[in-house]
């Protein structure tokens, strides 16, 4: 059976997140106060104490949720020598799935990652914004949806991460108007998200263009181990391939549904996730039951992930 780890985007985030894996490596600790020198921020202070608003912001969010998934893999392979055979991330998790198969240093994902928040929400300033999520359409008849909504404002399907949960994303207005269409047409709920920019749409095309500047000089090594890519599915291994997507990804979908199915046609069948909660876990789980799922997400979860890995026992149930 192949493996794959997998790692979680935006939305994720808790206030004492890594705190537990810090205090048992101090090197961990290190790398965030380096982070938070070289940036004059406090997010170290803001991820143990909060206030969970501070922590919600976009340039917060995203540094603390990849940290803390690399605190959490790299804590497991002090313990384990298992190897993955592919990789891959939910939006922002790319970049943890990059540092996780060698292709990015893990304190240039830090610094690229809270640029890119600060970019997707400077790049949609004054632009009244919204995004949702649709739980029971399927994704063709989301896309119908948004095709239709256009007429009132641009609206996009972005987040693939279910058979049947779809997020939109774009104008206030083309949103709500897609939003209506959703709920006559049978949707379960559509769920309004609190974000910072109408995410992975060409309203944010700057902070693509930003983004794309910010990494030039950043170093993207070859890799062994494959990414599954958001943007299109496909694995890679070349370091200048997977700069140039991340890139198009922050305008782009995400194609999680694909990414997964991917993986699973590769030869996967079974998904260890790292990072804060257990988002991904449900979502693959929802595209395949018969997978099986592992988390990481506290420290004193990994004795219990080793022993389960080890028999072989699923640790995670569709929602």
């Amino acid at each position: 059976m192949k493996t794959a780890f997998v790692f979680p985007g935006q939305g994720a985030q808790y206030v004492g997140m890594a705190t537990d894996f810090m205090e048992k490596e101090p090197e961990f600790a290190a790398v965030l106060s380096n982070f938070d020198s070289v940036h004059g921020t406090e997010l170290a202070r803001i991820m143990a104490e909060g206030p969970e608003d501070l922590l919600k912001e976009t340039k917060y969010t995203q540094p603390a949720i990849l940290f803390h998934s690399l605190c959490a893999l790299k804590s497991f392979q002090i313990r384990s020598g298992l190897r993955p055979d592919f990789v891959a991330g939910h939006s922002l998790g790319e970049f943890s799935a990059l540092v996780a198969n060698g292709t990015l240093d893990w304190s240039d994902a830090l610094h690229l990652v809270h640029k890119r928040g600060e970019f997707m929400i400077e790049a949609n300033a004054g632009v009244p914004f919204a995004m949702a999520a649709v739980i029971g359409l399927d994704a063709q008849t989301v896309l119908d949806i948004c095709a239709e909504a256009e007429a009132t404002g641009l609206v996009r399907a972005v987040n693939f991460n279910t058979l049947t949960q779809t997020v939109i994303s774009g104008t206030e207005s083309g949103v709500a108007k897609a939003s209506e269409l959703a709920r006559a047409q049978g949707a379960k709920r559509v769920l309004p998200l609190v974000v910072g920019g109408p995410f992975h749409t060409p309203l944010i095309h700057q902070a693509s263009e930003w983004l794309i500047r910010e990494m030039k000089d950043i170093e993207f090594k070859d890799a062994e181990i494959p990414l599954v890519s958001n943007l299109d599915a496909l694995p890679n291994t070349v370091g200048a391939v997977s700069r140039e997507k991340l890139g198009l990804q922050i305008i782009s979908p995400v194609l999680w549904v694909d990414c997964v199915r991917r993986m699973i046609d590769g030869g996967v069948g079974r998904f260890i996730e790292f990072g804060p909660q257990k988002v991904l876990g449900g979502m693959i789980k929802n595209i395949d039951k018969d997978v099986q799922i592992f988390n990481l997400d506290k420290l004193a979860d990994l004795d219990a992930l080793l022993e389960a890995l080890s028999a072989g026992q699923d640790t995670n149930e569709p929602e």
